[in-house]
């Protein structure tokens, strides 16, 4: 929320050129905020309503601001298009890696990052752990989403519709296999994984339990972006001895809120 200009004791300290542009600023906060009629903005930034509307008019015609006859000003195009901008500018692995190094650190385990391509989880990134394990997970991968945790959080942003034919994609056929030799990790049969995904709807994590690779357990949640939409997810796996029950179903509201900073990040607000 933006502050009054009536408590800005500095005022007299700043050059004019930097007060009208910080009482601009101001002022598209105030629209923003709520504040959209000439009175109102005028009292929120201690101005006249003669300046104060010489400055809507210039911010209307630039763009910044929209102008609806007995309704106020709205936030305009520009602002539009500026935001789309700086969300671009924001790269999704930048933005992430200083949570996903705090979240290793404090594990000692794999973290992941990845996005959903398809029906299948794309890693962006990937920060090895200090167990000294080996796993076949690397960046710029691909793997089913419904055989992975993180691809499994991810399966939380689509519809439930999808997730009975994310599980069929996700299942080895058993001719091939019995062909090709030992039956290959996959996920439970359809109504146990559909009760674990309700169960993970709920809590807002999931789990990966050796279905994707033989030996290797973890925990994911989904990363959002302003919108409140999935566009991401990130996950701790390690060995399976590292990752019992108990220690699974502790570290699921921590990943879930190195997600939720993530998302914040991203601009998406739990509220």
């Amino acid at each position: 929320m933006p502050h009054d200009d009536a408590d800005n004791t500095d005022a007299h300290a700043k050059p004019a050129g930097t007060q009208t542009l910080l009482r601009g600023l101001a002022l598209l906060e105030w629209v923003a905020a709520g504040v959209t009629d000439v009175k109102g903005i005028a009292a929120k930034l201690g101005t006249p309503r003669s300046t104060t509307h010489r400055m809507l008019t210039s911010l209307v015609a630039e763009g910044y601001l929209h102008h609806i006859p007995h309704k106020g000003y709205r936030l305009g195009s520009k602002l539009i298009h500026l935001g789309q901008k700086a969300l671009e500018q924001r790269p999704l692995v930048a933005i992430a890696r200083p949570h996903l190094e705090a979240l290793a650190a404090r594990t000692g385990d794999t973290i992941h990052l990845g996005i959903a391509e398809g029906d299948e989880v794309f890693y962006l990134d990937k920060i090895a752990g200090t167990r000294g394990l080996e796993m076949r997970s690397r960046t710029g991968q691909r793997m089913p989403l419904a055989s992975t945790g993180i691809g499994k959080a991810l399966m939380l942003g689509l519809p439930v519709a999808r997730w009975a034919g994310l599980h069929t994609q996700a299942c080895p056929d058993k001719a091939t296999d019995d062909a090709a030799g030992p039956v290959r990790p996959s996920p439970p049969p359809w109504p146990e994984f559909a009760a674990r995904m309700a169960d993970y709807a709920a809590w807002g994590w999931a789990f990966d339990l050796e279905e994707n690779e033989l030996g290797i357990r973890c925990v994911a949640a989904p990363v959002r972006d302003a919108g409140g939409g999935v566009v991401a997810a990130i996950s701790v796996a390690s060995a399976a001895p590292y990752m019992p029950d108990a220690r699974m179903r502790a570290l699921g509201p921590q990943v879930r809120a190195t997600a939720d900073a993530i998302s914040g990040a991203l601009g998406w607000n739990a509220e």
